[in-house]
Order: structure tokens, then sequence, then C-alpha cells
């Protein structure tokens, strides 16, 4: 009832609050999770925000495939096409800055003050690994000097299919932090969000579907980190995995699960995500991680 009742002026009003159900994000859409299950949002208070789907082992799976069928189109684009991607999608995270901000806030127990300043410094951070798109092959690659008739070039190349444990504590700008160059070096990811504080991610989602980014390029699970973990590090067509999400008994169990197929590990920090400072300068280790070196050998003159 939208007024009170006793009251048939409607000199006061209430009305019921409707707590949004979240859903996952895979292969470009949005489906509920295979199993139904969703559990519970809440911020530092233990106040109720929303529901979040819990995903399966299932949802996990299917989310590798979408990533591995984007691959191909995402990793063969230019490198130029790939950085206006990514500058499309810090601007459209700047058009809901408010909306991220309240999120962070209450994800993290953060004034709204404080709260701004780290959604900016994401959007930040997105411009920031949207222009090294078409120059982390100079870095990364070159010419090489050989004793004969020939150029010996190496270039980088994406390593395929990476799993993202985003931080548990930094809700947006960690999040932010380890997918970007994931996928401005042509990756695809399957991200795992914050168990505690999956909003900001799933809300995220929503930004990425409505941006250029190819559908399959970024898909969001949300739920337990273990279990959906669990899936991914043992997954054969999963080529990489970022624990910075991970605790250390976490982390270990997943290196060795890693291990059956010769994943690329990026390992946490010492003490965990919770550890890491998030709003240092990242440098290009995230970049560099997860790509390959290619070298070619071409005669002089032919």
């Amino acid at each position: 009832m939208s007024e009170q009742s006793g009251n048939p002026g409607g000199a006061a009003r209430t009305r019921l609050g409707v707590l949004k159900t979240y859903k996952l994000f895979v292969g470009g859409k949005f489906p509920r999770s295979e199993s139904g299950r969703v559990y519970e949002v809440t911020d530092t208070r233990g106040n109720w925000l929303a529901n979040a789907p819990l995903a399966s082992r299932k949802d996990a799976r299917d989310a590798v495939v979408a990533a591995r069928k984007a691959f191909g189109g995402w990793s063969g684009a230019t490198a130029y096409n790939r950085g206006q991607i990514l500058y499309r999608i810090a601007e459209m995270l700047e058009g809901r800055r408010e909306q991220f901000t309240a999120e962070v806030a209450a994800a993290e127990g953060l004034s709204k003050a404080k709260a701004a300043a780290r959604v900016d410094a994401a959007v930040d951070r997105w411009v920031w690994y949207a222009g090294w798109s078409d120059k982390i092959a100079q870095v990364a690659g070159g010419a090489n000097p050989v004793a004969g008739p020939y150029f010996n070039l190496s270039t980088p190349e994406p390593t395929g299919v990476v799993a993202v444990l985003a931080p548990q504590e930094s809700s947006l700008l960690g999040l932010v932090s380890v997918l970007a160059p994931v996928i401005v070096s042509g990756n695809t990811a399957v991200v795992v969000a914050s168990e505690r504080a999956p909003l900001p991610a799933l809300s995220l989602a929503e930004v990425l579907a409505t941006s250029d980014l190819p559908g399959g390029v970024v898909n969001v699970l949300s739920g337990r980190t273990a279990e959906i973990a669990a899936p991914l590090a043992a997954h054969q067509d999963v080529n990489a995995i970022d624990l910075a999400g991970a605790d250390a008994d976490l982390a270990k169990e997943l290196e060795t699960a890693a291990a059956d197929n010769l994943k690329r590990v990026l390992r946490p920090a010492d003490g965990g995500s919770a550890a890491s400072d998030w709003s240092t300068d990242p440098g290009v280790k995230r970049m560099l991680a997860f790509v390959e070196t290619k070298t070619v050998w071409h005669p002089v003159g032919v």
C-alpha cells in the first residue's frame, strides 16, 4: 500500500523498496545462474542492498565457452580499435559516476567523497590502459640483432582465455586494475567478482553490454569465489589465471589445479588482495603477464 492506513488524506506516504536482482554476464547476455540460486548482498553495516546470482560450475564452463568464441575476433582486432573501445567504456563509466560512487561507498564503507575519488581513479585507469593498447608492442617487442642476412622480429601476442579473480576488498578500482590489462592486449576474460561486494562488478557488466565491446570478451560471474574458481583453474581451455582475489590457501589450491594444463599463473601479492594498494602506479607488469612472444625470421631483401 502506498498510503498509510488510517490516513486517507495522504499526508505521509510510504512505499516498498524494490531490491534489484542482478544476473550474470556471459557472452554479451544476462542469463540467470544455471542453479537458480541468489544470495543477499549487504553493505558494511549489514543492510540488504540487492540480490546477486550464485554462479555454478556450469556457469563457469559456459563463460569459458563464450570467452573462447570471442577470442579470435578480439585478438585479431587492431590495437587502435581495442584502445578506442576501452576509451568508450571509460566514457560510459564517467556517465554513471554517481551510481558507482554509491555502490563503492556501500561496498567498502567509505564516505561519498572517498568513494567518488576511487571511482574517478577507476575511470582514469581505464583511460590509462586504453592509451597503452597500441604501445605495448613497442615495449614487449622489437628487432633483434642476428649474425646473418635476416630480420628477426619479436612481437607480443595474447595468451588466450584468462580467468580473473577480482580483488575482494577493492570492489571497482581493484577490479579495473586486473581486468583492463588482460583485455587491452587481446585476451578474453572470465571474471569472478568480489564475493562480499559484487555489485560494482555486476554494474560494470551493464556498462560493457552497452559499449562497443564484443560479446564474450568479458564475462562476469558472482558467487562463492572458491566454488567458481576451482573449475576455472582446472579447465583445459583456460590459458591463464590471475589469483588477485584469492587468499593464500585458495591460491595454493588453484595453482595446483592450474598445473595440470600448464596454465600461466599470476600469483597474488604477499598477504592476498587485501594487502595490495590498488591506487599506486600499476606499471606494465600486468599487461605483460598474459602475452606470449612470437619471433619471426625474414630474409633481408625478400
